[in-house]
């Protein structure tokens, strides 16, 4: 008995000692996880499943952030719930926004672009004599406010395109589809698809970075004072949410696609599948520099080139100070280049 009470002795005060350091230790790296907010600027679909991979499969987790997306839609601004300190990062949808935000003074800066192409395009109707984007400016033009007066302006001044020729997108095909003669703004992604299950047809699509129209889209913003006091976390966020879009892209997205639907139950498999079709067809996330460079990356000489035509267009002033607008510093080191994760 003597000898028990002896090797129980020592033994059990160790056992308690670590299960308590195992316990401090457990909470310690719960707590290492820095909460994030993430503000997308549409309800969630395919364009933002990057984001989503990177929760679904730990991505974020593993580059030590707990992320939670706050999902946008018609009532909600992603840039001014920024700009107010109510998320961390939000998401961009083109640099005429990023040059907006330059001319407003207001401190919030891009730090990486997802889509090296603006999956914006026009569609006309098949046999209908537009069948080429220099047959487009004659037709009817179904264009929303925001885009008549940013990209249209530029389809005027570079292509012709007539103001008197417009009429309101209220983001319902309907209209396009009984006017054979006419033409509609929309998303590579998302609107052909919508045209071909509601009209019955294949609309002929124009991709406008074919035409020109060079503008990074789906960005990353974050607030001047971030960058400057947490350049570790920025640098964080964008990595992973990088790896996130490559993983989406080319592994297993179901987990991903999985919490899209949750958060908007009106998106079905069908569109998913088509827009992550065409989003690695056209190389939207990964094509042009990033090949060279890596997801995510943008360059001095392609904004200013976007810069350059919008100015033309009349869309910014010539003397805007538009590099206040973005940073390199967080991106082109190669990132999302990896082999993806399956």
């Amino acid at each position: 008995m003597k000898t028990i009470a002896a090797f129980r002795g020592p033994v059990m005060p160790r056992i308690a000692f670590f299960a308590v350091l195992f316990a401090l230790f457990a909470a310690s790296s719960a707590r290492a996880l820095d909460k994030v907010s993430f503000a997308t600027n549409w309800r969630a679909q395919a364009e933002h499943g990057g984001f989503y991979q990177a929760i679904a499969d730990g991505t974020y987790a593993r580059y030590g952030l707990d992320v939670t997306i706050v999902q946008g839609g018609p009532q909600s601004n992603a840039r001014l719930l920024l700009a107010a300190g109510r998320v961390d990062f939000a998401m961009g949808a083109n640099f005429i926004q990023t040059f907006e935000v330059v001319r407003q003074k207001i401190p919030v800066v891009v730090v990486a672009s997802m889509f090296q192409i603006d999956p914006v395009i026009f569609m006309s109707h098949p046999g209908q004599g537009l069948d080429r984007f220099e047959d487009l400016p004659q037709a009817t033009a179904f264009v929303a406010n925001d885009l008549f007066v940013s990209v249209y302006q530029w389809l005027k001044q570079a292509y012709g395109f007539r103001e008197e020729k417009v009429k309101p997108y209220g983001f319902n095909p309907a209209p396009f589809i009984a006017d054979a003669k006419s033409v509609q703004e929309g998303f590579l992604t998302s609107e052909p698809y919508q045209v071909e299950r509601q009209g019955g047809f294949k609309p002929n699509v124009f991709l406008l970075a074919d035409y020109g129209y060079d503008s990074y889209s789906t960005t990353i913003e974050t607030r001047a004072e971030t960058i400057a006091g947490n350049p570790d976390l920025v640098q964080r966020f964008v990595d992973a949410s990088i790896l996130g879009w490559r993983n989406y892209l080319y592994g297993d997205n179901n987990a991903a696609n999985a919490a899209i639907k949750r958060d908007n139950p009106e998106m079905t498999d069908g569109l998913l599948a088509y827009s992550v079709a065409r989003l690695k067809e056209r190389g939207i996330v990964d094509s042009g520099d990033a090949q060279r460079f890596g997801v995510g990356v943008m360059t001095d000489a392609r904004i200013k080139s976007f810069f350059d035509k919008m100015v033309k267009a009349g869309v910014v002033p010539a003397d805007l100070p538009y590099r206040n607008g973005y940073t390199l510093r967080f991106i082109g080191k190669n990132a999302g280049m990896e082999a993806a994760s399956k």
